[in-house]
Order: structure tokens, then sequence, then C-alpha cells
């Protein structure tokens, strides 16, 4: 009888050197970033600084980001392909710091991903590949004052927001095309945890509760991508109080796949944000259900959204995938900056 008095005890005593241990986290990760971003500035002329820095509170450059190769959509900042070997090798490492090791190979293989789309497309006015991602600086590198990080190129568009200990990554726009290709004898596929991971959820429900999920419109692509900023949607879908608890624990997996691309203090923090809220938090559908299929997804919460959406403009659209992240309530750290 004294067993459960006990574990409970130790639960408790365990949660709060859990908490206090990501809080020790945050503060050595923030020192962390904030020295490879100053280190990477280091390596830079004067004229390389004034392209790759802005004002924290330029709109303008706020705005400037985009899913589209360049030929299409124009990009401020340090080009990847201008900067030295070293230069390369420094923005790189701010990277490193900046994200979660999950979240670094993630955006690592999308990069590689267009640059095998690269070496395959005819060329014309669209640029593909490496050389073609831009990386930007909204306000100092700081541990204590805001900052925003921004990386992004075709496909893929981090906006990494900094508040003191505190970040985000909303929003942030990651996609692939080819979503799968072979790389020194590996099959790779960058989001292919997001594709089995929300196959798994939707084939874990019952009738009654695929009928609450699946849509009845076609989604042909992302609601609220790039350029959407300040907009919302209503909620569509299931509920998560109307899913088992293990149905709970599949999305909120699922999610975890975008939350998890940021530092993991950052993302252990707003895991527990999603925990909270799950109940409150929708899940819906639209397409096919049989695993390797082209379908559409969306999670939508009172702190965040998350969209999948293949692209069928020719070709096989699973080859093909748009996705966003954003957290209505905290966009380029906004509810950071409230308190």
């Amino acid at each position: 009888m004294q067993a459960r008095p006990l574990l409970l005890i130790f639960l408790i005593l365990f949660a709060h050197s859990a908490l206090g241990g990501a809080s020790a986290q945050t503060d050595s990760s923030i020192s962390k970033i904030v020295a490879a971003a100053t280190s990477f500035l280091s390596t830079l002329d004067d004229a390389q600084r004034h392209k790759v820095q802005f004002e924290f509170k330029d709109e303008t450059q706020r705005k400037r980001w985009s899913n589209l190769p360049m030929g299409i959509f124009k990009r401020e900042g340090l080009r990847s392909g201008d900067l030295s070997e070293p230069q390369r090798k420094a923005m790189w490492t701010v990277l490193q710091a900046a994200l979660s090791a999950n979240g670094y190979e993630k955006i690592a293989r999308i990069v590689e991903a267009d640059e095998v789309l690269g070496k395959s497309d005819g060329g014309g006015r669209l640029m593909f590949g490496k050389d073609e991602y831009y990386v930007s600086f909204l306000g100092a590198p700081s541990a204590s004052e805001p900052w925003i990080l921004q990386f992004g190129g075709h496909h893929l568009a981090l906006n990494i927001t900094f508040v003191g200990n505190l970040a985000t990554i909303a929003p942030s726009h990651t996609g692939v095309q080819p979503a799968i290709y072979q790389l020194e004898g590996k099959t790779i596929r960058p989001l292919g945890q997001e594709t089995d991971k929300a196959f798994a959820l939707i084939n874990s429900l019952n009738d009654a509760q695929r009928k609450e999920a699946i849509l009845g419109v076609q989604m042909r692509d992302l609601v609220l991508g790039p350029g959407r900023d300040g907009q919302s949607i209503q909620p569509e879908g299931i509920k998560g109080s109307s899913l088992t608890e293990k149905q709970r624990e599949m999305l909120l997996d699922l999610a975890s796949e975008w939350t998890g691309i940021q530092n993991e203090a950052a993302a252990k923090a707003k895991m527990l944000d999603l925990q909270k809220n799950v109940a409150e938090t929708w899940f819906a559908w639209s397409g096919p259900t049989e695993k390797n299929s082209a379908a559409y997804f969306r999670i939508q919460g009172p702190t965040v959204i998350i969209e999948y959406a293949p692209q069928r403009l020719g070709g096989d659209a699973t080859k093909h995938i748009h996705t966003i992240y954003r957290e209505p309530t905290n966009e380029f750290g906004a509810g950071f900056l409230k308190h």
C-alpha cells in the first residue's frame, strides 16, 4: 500500500529535476547558438555583413521567405554559393547549434534533395542546389535580446526566433523534391517519418473516427503556406478528445517531427505545451488512406498549425511534398515578446 505514494513522490521529484535540467539546457543551448552565430559573422567582410544583417523589426525581410526556387522568388541575405568553404562550414555550424540532431539531419537532407533535383533538371531560369540557399539575421545574435535566424531556399524556409532562452521555428516551411533518392548507396527520405507516422495514425482510427477525420474535399496544397502570415482557418477533422490515449500519443509523436526540428530544449518546451492542449487539437485528412499514397493532413490546436500537402503538378505526387509549421499565437516569437 505504501509503494504507490512513494512512486508518486519519485515521479514528482523526477519531473522537477527534468524541468530544471531543461531550463539549464536552454541556457547552455542559447550560449552555444550565439557563439556559433558570432563566430560565423566574424568570418565575413564588411560587404557580406551588410548583406546578412537586418533590423529585428524589418517587416519586409520577415516576409521574404518562400518554398519557391530562385528564378521565381528573390531572397535577400548571403547566398551559400558566394561563401568561401570556411564560411559555409561556419554557417552550417550555426544551423547545427540552433537545431536538434534530427532537425539538422532533416534540413541537410532537404538541401541534398535539391542538389539531386538540380542535377536531374534541364536548367533554365530556375536555380536548384546547395548553392541557392540564403542565410540572414534580423537583430544581432544575443542571449538576452530578440533576434531571428533565417535560412532558406527551394522547399525550405526556416525562421528561428530567439527571445532570451526561448525559441520558436514558427513560421517555417519544410518540403522536399524528390522525396526519396539514393545517396552513397542508401535510400534517403527526408520527410519519411512524417509520412509514415501520419498513415499509421489515420489507419489506427475506427470507422466512426475516420468519418470525422476525413474531409469531404480534395486538398491540393497548403492552406496557410508562405505569404499567409497572420491568417487563420477553422479547425476541421477529429478532435483530440475523441481519440484514444494511444492515438493522442501518436498525434503528438507526429507533431514532434516539426517541433523537434529546433534545439532539444525548445522542442521539449513546445511538446509540453502540445501535451497540455492535445484534447483541443484536431487532426484532419484528405485523400487515400493506403500507405505510400498521396494524402493531405493537418494538425491544428490552440498553439500550433501543421500542414502536409503532396504536390500534384505532374508526375508522382508522393515525390514532391510541401509542409508548413505555424504557431498562431507566437509567429516570429510574438507571444514571447508580450511577456
